[in-house]
């Protein structure tokens, strides 16, 4: 009697761990999903040794992508003017990963500090006629929530449509924003992906964390700030972070325009929307004396389990390789997987200014422990860490003269590998210039990072963070 339920426990055991290894087989292969090999070694253990706990576990978080390739172009909704080619340094890598042709853009403005962006932000939302879009990781409980809340009140008194899409975590990490006080204004607000309550729609681990605001469909504001008091100029609770936002106008809103609305349909539970034709008011290639003169052009990198690659990793990982003279980064959180680190150090070794700007301590501990192998391999290859005494959450990066990429994605494995994130790329040498100057702006009074030889238990401390890189 014993051996037989012995044997029935091992056969299902083993039953459960063949089609555990099945279905993990079969989703990375038919999604193509790249994994970092301690995820792929711990999944496989876990479907192995514990097939009855891992398999659920793996459904409900393994999966990191949603789309399959052949669905890759559809992000190239919102195009540039008919006439324009792809050109830049990003080519033909981007085209290759599907993403949006480059886009016209005007007025680009670097907001100094949180006192600039909310300026600029709340002007531009004044100037709103038809819509205001916003799209956050989370939106504060506080004082600048609220007066957000009342600008936006005010529009929809004038009667432009304001849509707000808060990510479901988030929402609760924000202090639990009063959605309904909100909606009560006329603002609508949709949640991405609420934890257990999002069915198949989404995983959730996989946080959207894009930040946008964008007006009219040919204003947009964007970068690495969420919409709450300690992104912009901090109240009596919580100090001014130093972060990263721009504002600009052009075709490139458009293309953010497409994506939002992507965003929300996802957020809904609906399929997305068909490719948006080119805002009429979006400016194109300006005319002087009947002469049409080239303008400038960005990429728009939208980033995360709706790209079929992935995209800022990629494009990333070769703009390191191609480096001649300088990467200069600022960060909140180094956790880099192994390509992009090797990336980085081979820079350093050959030659080429290899520079980061972190906060000395983050917001996030565990994080901050497991970036010191990282840097530990970065400095004896030559690089240098420079670390600010106050929290840092600015994500932009500088490779030479040739580009400079800002937005909403950290250098660690969750944003490159996990979260909806978006991204921007310029190519112009001035504008290249302008957001490697407001880095060493923002550097100054860093000290340098002195690398220690870590204990044992330390070290053992920093590998099993490691395995969790992606969740950190």
């Amino acid at each position: 009697m014993v051996n037989s339920v012995l044997d029935h426990a091992f056969s299902l055991h083993g039953l459960l761990a063949l089609l555990g290894l099945g279905v993990y087989v079969t989703g990375s292969r038919t999604l193509h999903q790249r994994r970092h090999p301690s995820a792929a070694v711990a999944w496989v253990l876990a479907l192995v040794l514990m097939p009855y706990v891992a398999l659920p576990l793996y459904l409900l978080f393994g999966n990191r992508k949603m789309v399959r390739r052949r669905e890759r172009a559809e992000l190239a909704a919102a195009k540039g003017s008919s006439g324009a080619a792809r050109t830049g340094p990003l080519e033909p890598l981007a085209a290759a990963l599907g993403l949006p042709p480059p886009a016209c853009y005007a007025r680009l403005q670097i907001h100094e500090d949180g006192a600039a962006a909310a300026e600029a932000l709340h002007a531009g939302i004044a100037r709103a006629q038809r819509e205001v879009l916003l799209s956050t990781f989370l939106y504060g409980r506080d004082a600048f929530g609220e007066a957000l809340a009342e600008a936006l009140a005010e529009r929809v008194a004038a009667g432009v449509r304001v849509r707000l899409l808060i990510d479901g975590v988030g929402a609760w990490l924000g202090g639990h924003p009063d959605l309904r006080r909100l909606e009560a204004r006329g603002i609508e607000v949709r949640l991405f992906v609420p934890p257990l309550r999002s069915g198949l729609r989404g995983r959730t681990n996989l946080r959207n964390h894009r930040k946008k605001v964008i007006v009219d469909g040919h204003w947009l504001w964007s970068g690495g700030r969420n919409l709450a008091a300690e992104y912009f100029t901090g109240d009596a609770h919580r100090a001014a972070w130093l972060d990263l936002s721009f504002d600009l106008e052009g075709e490139a809103a458009g293309q953010a325009r497409a994506l939002f609305e992507r965003d929300w349909a996802f957020a809904q539970g609906q399929e997305p929307p068909p490719p948006m034709p080119r805002d009429a008011e979006a400016p194109g290639p300006m005319q002087r004396g009947g002469v049409v003169q080239p303008c400038p052009k960005l990429q728009l990198i939208p980033s995360g389990p709706d790209q079929a690659d992935d995209t800022l990793f990629a494009l990333l990982v070769s703009s390191f390789f191609n480096a001649r003279e300088r990467i200069v980064a600022v960060t909140p959180y180094f956790v880099p997987d192994e390509t992009l680190l090797l990336a980085l150090t081979l820079a350093a070794r050959r030659g080429v200014r290899v520079s980061l700007v972190l906060p000395e301590r983050s917001n996030h501990r565990l994080a901050d422990l497991a970036r010191h192998r990282a840097l530990r391999e970065l400095a004896a290859a030559g690089a240098e860490v420079r670390l600010l005494p106050r929290m840092v959450h600015a994500k932009a990066v500088v490779v030479d003269e040739a580009l400079a990429f800002a937005g909403s994605a950290n250098l660690d494995e969750r944003s490159l590998f996990l979260n909806f994130e978006l991204m921007f790329a310029w190519a112009e040498p001035d504008d290249v210039r302008r957001f490697a100057a407001w880095i060493e702006r923002q550097a100054v009074g860093a000290h340098p990072y002195h690398p220690r030889h870590p204990t044992l238990m330390r070290e053992v401390a920093e590998g099993l963070l490691l395995w969790l890189a992606f969740q950190l």
